[in-house]
């Protein structure tokens, strides 16, 4: 399969990123919200349909527990988080993948997703990526949760370090603070990427002068950092960047939840959304849009990213991989490992000799062992 493809070959593909509040802690009905959501859009025209970070059934690090807490303030609290979490490839994703299937369209889908391991009921922060056939493409789990949210989340590994060869190009994806990893980025760049999903909770606003995120309103979308950040990695791998932000205001929590609202513990207003599309050279499509619930439509021609090539291309003559590379570990961790199976070439010779096999063959058979 030929890798560095423009759009697939395509002059466009009309994109859309879908910003809306969650209804929160409820699965049943938020997937109910994303079907319509995506029916919308795919009868709009679009045929990439992406959704803010943990979308699915609501992002839950708005609400700090610690030893000092007692339990009757978050056992139910992280019992619905499991309860409304997505099991990847179970009837969640079958109904979403209905609703894609339909508009025919890719949707890049942010969510809590519970462990399908038998036995494990670790949630973890992920992007479900689903092909306009309604199938699940794939799974990304965040690396690394941010602050609070190592109360709630486990870590992902490298399986799911990756970037999805479609019919309208090659689709990858980070969420909230993965967009800053250098290393990450590098290694998702690496992979030619054409259109970057980079979710979040929502953008921020600073409520005040002697808060860490003081207001600057003179940057443009508002002074959160998401937006500087978006426009890089636009520039830098050349690609079309979907930002997705979520929104969740105090009228947003069910009254069983008003407890956990973001108002009483932060502060800086939280998830007012703040959406945007970007293109290569690192300027706004659309958005951004805060305070209100949106669809966000773009048209991204193939042409953007061949000019963007054309005077920097972070695959191509703007390299420089024999003075600087890079290795990413590909393989997933789990509580069970096989040994691995190191033989080395001596060793594979002296085998190849006596045995009368080719070394290739025997480098065929170790690698079927390690997996």
């Amino acid at each position: 399969m030929i890798q560095k493809r423009i759009l697939s070959g395509r002059s466009k593909a009309k994109v859309a990123v879908a910003q809306a509040s969650p209804v929160f802690m409820d699965k049943r009905a938020t997937i109910d919200k994303a079907c319509k959501l995506i029916k919308e859009a795919g009868g709009n025209g679009a045929e990439l349909v992406v959704f803010p970070e943990a979308f699915v059934a609501g992002y839950p690090a708005i609400h700090t527990i610690g030893w000092e807490s007692r339990p009757s303030e978050w056992s139910d609290y992280v019992i619905a988080l499991q309860d409304n979490a997505i099991v990847v490839g179970g009837e969640d994703t079958a109904v979403l993948g209905e609703a894609a299937k339909a508009a025919g369209a890719y949707v890049v889908m942010g969510c809590n997703e519970l462990d399908g391991r038998p036995g494990s009921r670790t949630v973890y922060n992920s992007l479900v990526f689903i092909g306009r056939d309604g199938k699940v493409m794939g799974r990304h789990r965040k690396l690394m949760p941010t602050f609070t949210e190592r109360t709630y989340w486990g870590m992902g590994d490298a399986s799911d370090l990756m970037v999805f060869d479609t019919e309208i190009g090659r689709i990858g994806g980070l969420i909230c603070a993965e967009n800053l990893m250098t290393l990450v980025k590098a290694a998702m760049m690496s992979k030619g990427e054409e259109f970057h999903i980079a979710v979040w909770p929502g953008a921020w606003s600073g409520r005040g002068r002697d808060h860490l995120m003081d207001p600057q309103p003179d940057l443009a979308g508002g002074d959160c950092w998401i937006y500087p950040v978006i426009r890089s990695y636009a520039l830098e791998a050349q690609c079309f960047v979907l930002s997705a932000s979520g929104i969740l205001r105090d009228k947003d929590f069910p009254p069983r939840w008003k407890h956990v609202k973001a108002s009483d513990h932060t502060n800086y207003s939280f998830a007012v959304g703040g959406s945007a599309i970007v293109n290569p050279h690192g300027r706004f499509m659309a958005g951004p849009v805060v305070g209100e619930e949106t669809i966000l439509y773009a048209d991204c021609y193939a042409n953007q990213i061949k000019t963007a090539k054309a005077l920097f291309d972070c695959l191509g003559h703007y390299s420089r991989w024999d003075v600087i590379s890079l290795q990413v570990r590909q393989e997933p961790w789990g509580p069970v490992a096989r040994p691995r199976v190191d033989v080395p070439e001596s060793e594979l010779r002296r085998i190849s000799e006596e045995c009368e096999v080719s070394i290739e063959k025997l480098a065929e058979i170790i690698e079927e062992l390690n997996g």
